[in-house]
């Protein structure tokens, strides 16, 4: 089998598995095809990993999905549970995987603190802004502005800038790509596996369902088209202006610590 080929990735896969449980034009099933096939270029031996994840959406990613060990656990806690595994086995090459209401907002605590001890793991942070499982709620990535179920009228609050409030905490790898910019993101993802230490990837994820219909939105290739316009690679976005910047999402690598 030809690495990097549909039948090469379906050696991960569990057997009748899919179809998926994503709603429509959701963005996780190209980040579950990205974690696949950057696992399938590694050749990575997946009876040394183990996957975690939380309550939501992003959950459903690894389970039932990877031929793999996984964790499936409470809302918040899957970084508090790889940390369990990491430290109980350091062997282990174990991944989080989780939206940004369970990591960033119910675990959130966990995140920065994994992220200081810089714990040898690899977290995934799938960002669709909102809580899509649960009805479609406010989240602390949700933009100023933005309608959710709870914000009806548009969030008041500001959001959290993911990539660099992580690398602040101390993490040794921290990038943020998009579901559309599909070969950086898993370029990013072979370096997060193979990297000693706490790496951090914050993934952009349309959700039409819940925040893009909300939003004037609901077209899954419109947020995408979105994703594409709206981001800025680091190294251009260095010589941008703050004006130029406004309305614009910063990706690249933050840090990439060797």
């Amino acid at each position: 089998m030809k690495q990097g080929s549909t039948q090469s990735i379906l050696r991960y896969i569990r057997p009748n598995s899919f179809p998926t449980p994503f709603c429509a034009g959701c963005g996780h099933g190209i980040l579950l095809g990205a974690i696949l096939r950057a696992a399938d270029e590694l050749q990575s031996d997946w009876s040394q990993m183990l996957f975690v994840s939380g309550i939501g959406c992003a959950g459903w990613i690894p389970s039932p999905h990877f031929y793999a060990d996984t964790l499936h656990v409470t809302h918040g806690r899957p970084i508090a549970f790889a940390t369990g595994a990491v430290l109980h086995n350091p062997k282990l090459n174990v991944v989080v995987i989780g939206g940004d209401g369970d990591i960033a907002s119910i675990g959130g605590n966990h995140l920065m603190h994994a992220a200081r001890r810089d714990l040898n793991m690899t977290v995934i942070c799938a960002n669709n802004l909102i809580y899509g499982m649960t009805g479609g709620q406010v989240t602390p990535t949700t933009p100023p502005g933005a309608r959710t179920l709870t914000t009806p009228l548009g969030n008041k609050e500001r959001a959290f800038d993911l990539a660099p409030l992580v690398a602040a905490a101390g993490a040794s790898y921290v990038a943020r790509y998009s579901v559309w910019h599909i070969r950086p993101l898993i370029a990013s993802l072979k370096k997060a596996f193979r990297h000693q230490g706490f790496a951090f990837i914050e993934v952009l994820s349309p959700c039409p369902t819940q925040y893009g219909r909300r939003n004037e939105n609901p077209s899954p290739a419109g947020m995408l088209r979105d994703l594409r316009e709206s981001c800025v690679l680091k190294e251009r976005a260095e010589g941008m202006s703050a004006e130029q910047l406004t309305g614009k999402t910063i990706i690249g690598e933050f840090v990439a610590t060797p």
